[in-house]
Order: C-alpha cells, then structure tokens, then sequence
C-alpha cells in the first residue's frame, strides 16, 4: 500500500469511527472524544519510543511501574515535557478496555496525572488542561457508567486499530494528518460554528508562503488568532524546520480551540520548547510583547467581529494601535488585528492576513486606518480570492500582506478570484493556483485583469481604497459579437425564408387547384 493509500485508508477509517460510535454524543462534543483519543494514543507512543531508544530489547510497556526511577521520570520531563508510567499507555488502557468497569474513571485519572507531571517544569502551561475538554465523566457520554465506558471503549479501540505504521518510521505524520482531517471533515459539515477555527490546508500554503517569501530563516512565527494551529503548521510542513529558527507563537480565545492548538503542535512532533500558544483576547490581553518581533505573522482573525474599542480610553494609547491616531470600530475590529499584527512584525518580516472585504473600502475610522498604513509604505500587496474556498462562508475574502521593508512606494493588487476548482461543498486553490499567485507576487509584474501595481498618489486620490476591483479591471467573459457578420446571416436567413414562403405558397396553390 502506497503512503497516498495509507492516508486515504485511515482517514476513511477515521471518519467511520466518528460515525459509527457517535450514538447518543452527537456534534462537536463527539469529535472532541476521537480527537482526545489520537492525541492520548500519539504522546504515549511518543513517550514509548523515547524511552526505549530505538533498543528492540525493550518494551515499555511491559514494565512494571515501579521500576521507573525519580531520575527517569525528571529527565524524561525536561526532554518531553511530560510522563507517562508503563500502565498508563494508550496500549495498555485500550487492550482491557471493554472488560474495565472503572474505565471513564481511571482514564480521568491518567489524564490529570499526565498533567500534572509537568508541574514544576518548564513545560508546566505547555501540558496544562490538554485534556481538559476530554471529560470521561460527563453525561454527554452517556446516563450510566455503563454507558460511559461502552462509548469510551468503543472509542479506544477504534482508534487503537489504526494502522499507524512503525511509529519512528517515514509515516509518522499521519498522526498529525488524520487529526487534522478529523477536524476538516467537521468544520466542513458543521458550518459556521466548526469553521471559525479551522482555515483550509490550501489556503493556509498560500498564506505561509506569502509570510515567509524569500526568508531563507526567520526567527519565529506567529499567528495572533490561531484557532487549531493549521497556519501555524503549514510553515512546518512545507519548509524545512530549520529555517524556523526559535519556535511557533500563537494565542487563541476560545479555550477548546487552544487546547486543539496545543495538541496538534504535539502531533506534528513539535516538543514543548519550540512553540508557545496561550488563551486569552489578543486584542486586550496581548502575549509575547517580550517575544516580538517577529519575521512572519499568518492570521486569519474572526471577520468583523464586535470589540471594546473606544469605550477602554486606554486602548488609544496603546503602542499597537496609537500610531494610527483612532481605533478600530466597536462593531468591526478586523483593523485591531492589523495593526496588532503590524505591531509585532520585524523589520525584514511579513504578515499575511485573511480580511473581511468590506475594510478595504469603507469610510470612516478604517478609512483613516488605512490612510495609515499606506502613508507609511506598509501595504506590499492585496489579494481577493474566489468564493466559498472557506468552510461556514461563501465570502470571496482578501489577504492582506504587510511588510515594512519594501522598496518602493507602490501597492501591488491581485485578483485571484478566477483562481478556484470547484468541488462537493467548497472550493480550493491547487498547487497550480497558488504558483500563479506566488510567481506574480514575486516579480510585481503587471498583468491584464490578474495583477497592478498602483503608486502611491492614484491610491491616496482614491481616497485610501484598497479594495483590488477598483484597480484591477475584470475580465469580460461576454462573447464578442461580429455585427457585420451577424446582418449579413440575418441577410441570408431573410432571404432563405422568403425563398421558403414562395414555395409554400406555390403548393397551397397547386393543392387548391387540384381541390377545385
């Protein structure tokens, strides 16, 4: 089986599992379960496999707890960032789990033991509450105990039968893939609400490539908005690790959401010391002021969302948003990300960010915004992409990518929004469509209906729009029609029906002199 067929096989798997034992646990809280399971599944054989160190004579999970030293388990935290005794792997939990009377409860055990084995180290914010929203006692699970422990066995073996490979070999991000799949297939069935923090691998590629764009290394990436992490880890998964050199930043407010950030950090075999997500509102509670700046910023921030604003004085004065002399609208903070994300970014960096399209043309407090940003030669470029290409909305959004060491005064515009194929439920972006965006981005090159670079003067005469329609002319898919060549088939076309009217009446009249 090809590593293609490996992944469909068990992402279908996946899939059949969420459908199969969903039963009385319906929607999202569901998903939460399976999720929870792979994560529980993935660090116990990343633990397993540091232990034993690649020594086939030993088996981890055959030991007994007891042989575990207080120096074993210190310095597996410091390297791991956690501990997991012998019993308390996956393997083991899932080999007696339809027979286990006491299941929903000794999994909650391990669970908060595996948290709080990081207490005291550095990797103590990294672990805390991972589990959190994997509540083995809830009566979503079910009424009974009995019925709590049917749908969690259920649930561990489904997810202990699949074929993950040899854990250390080439397959080891399928963990990551079918987490992520898992996730996709949700937001994508469950509108809006399993949307918002989830954007498509496709677009997520075009983003980091836009933020990362001829950095052969950056110091750290961040995403202000992270949702699940999936920005995030698409500057992993399609540049070397290397070139990020200290880490992945992000903050998230929706605390089921971080947890889903952190754990897909783990499962992408990103340890403990190389990212940093934390909980809580980046625009009123910002982290990592003492980690900026940073050389690539990927976001893609609720659109239009409600915020203070202007009823905290204080927020004006805040070195995030004072530069531009007025705050983001109440009822619309889409600007209090961008100037947070402009805030953060260095000097030789990029940020790259989705954007409701109505910022770039409306009047008022963004008008002045982005007067802002143009006056001070901070907007490279403007994409508009296609419709539909996200999950819980049709809306055909930008991306908006910043950069504070351009070269010239011009703002470069690029209507994408031909660029899509169509399939089932949404559209995407191929490889081939993210190259065509990629290479005009990269030479600026004017090209007809596609991509203008406007100077400076014709924006700000323009009253400071940015939105690429007004730039860009659209192509006219209207069928051009030849008038000369359209009167004279009218011509023939007349000519050939009263050559046809004769004939018909020459054998009406033929018939009625027979008749006669």
């Amino acid at each position: 089986m090809t590593s293609t067929q490996q992944r469909a096989e068990l992402q279908r798997r996946i899939w059949q599992i969420a459908n199969d034992v969903r039963g009385a646990v319906d929607g999202w809280d569901f998903k939460q379960y399976v999720l929870g399971t792979l994560f529980y599944r993935f660090i116990s054989e990343n633990f397993a496999s540091y232990i034993e160190g690649g020594d086939d004579n030993i088996r981890y999970g055959a030991l007994p707890d007891s042989i575990i030293t207080p120096e074993i388990k210190d310095d597996a935290i410091k390297t791991k960032g956690y501990f997991i005794y012998p019993s308390q792997l996956f393997a083991q939990v899932a080999a007696s789990a339809n027979t286990n009377e006491s299941l929903n409860t000794d999994l909650a055990a391990i669970f908060a033991a595996i948290e709080s084995s990081a207490n005291g180290y550095p990797s103590e914010q990294d672990i805390k509450g991972l589990f959190a929203d994997f509540d083995t006692t809830s009566n979503r699970l079910g009424n009974t105990v009995r019925d709590k422990n049917a749908h969690l066995a259920a649930v561990l073996k489904g997810v202990a039968e699949l074929n993950f490979a040899d854990f250390e070999g080439s397959n080891i991000d399928l963990f990551g893939d079918a987490y992520e799949f898992l996730i996709s297939n949700y937001a994508a069935n469950a509108g809006k609400s399993g949307g918002e923090f989830f954007t498509p691998q496709h677009v997520s590629k075009l983003i980091a490539r836009l933020a990362m764009h001829k950095q052969s290394s950056v110091n750290k990436i961040y995403d202000p908005a992270c949702g699940s992490g999936s920005l995030l880890l698409q500057a992993k998964k399609h540049f070397d690790a290397h070139i990020i050199e200290d880490g992945f930043f992000g903050q998230e407010i929706n605390h089921t959401t971080y947890n889903l950030a952190r754990m897909n950090m783990f499962l992408h075999n990103i340890n403990y010391d190389k990212f940093n997500v934390q909980l809580g509102n980046t625009l009123i509670a910002p982290h990592f002021g003492d980690d900026k700046p940073f050389d690539a910023i990927v976001s893609n921030p609720p659109y239009s969302v409600k915020w203070i604003g202007s009823d905290d004085p204080t927020l004006i004065n805040d070195d995030r948003f004072a530069p531009a002399g007025v705050l983001a609208p109440k009822s619309k903070a889409d600007f209090a990300f961008v100037l947070h994300a402009l805030s953060y970014l260095s000097a030789k960096g990029r940020a790259a960010i989705v954007c409701f399209p109505g910022i770039f043309y409306r009047s008022g407090a963004e008008q002045k915004i982005r007067q802002y940003l143009v006056d001070n030669n901070y907007v490279e470029t403007v994409i508009s992409l296609a419709p539909n290409l996200f999950f819980g909305t049709t809306i055909a959004v930008n991306i908006l990518v910043l950069s504070k060491h351009k070269t010239d005064t011009r703002t470069q515009f690029i209507d994408a929004s031909g660029l899509f194929k169509k399939e089932t439920n949404n559209n995407t972006l191929t490889e081939q469509h993210i190259e065509d965006i990629m290479q005009v981005f990269d030479n600026k090159a004017d090209v007809a209906h596609f991509a203008l670079s406007v100077s400076f003067e014709a924006i700000a005469a323009n009253d400071y729009n940015l939105s690429v329609s007004s730039y860009i002319e659209a192509r006219d898919n209207r069928e051009v029609v030849d008038i000369g060549k359209l009167n004279a088939e009218l011509k023939t076309t007349v000519a050939r029906i009263d050559q046809l009217r004769k004939e018909i009446d020459a054998i009406v009249a033929e018939i009625e002199g027979e008749a006669a």
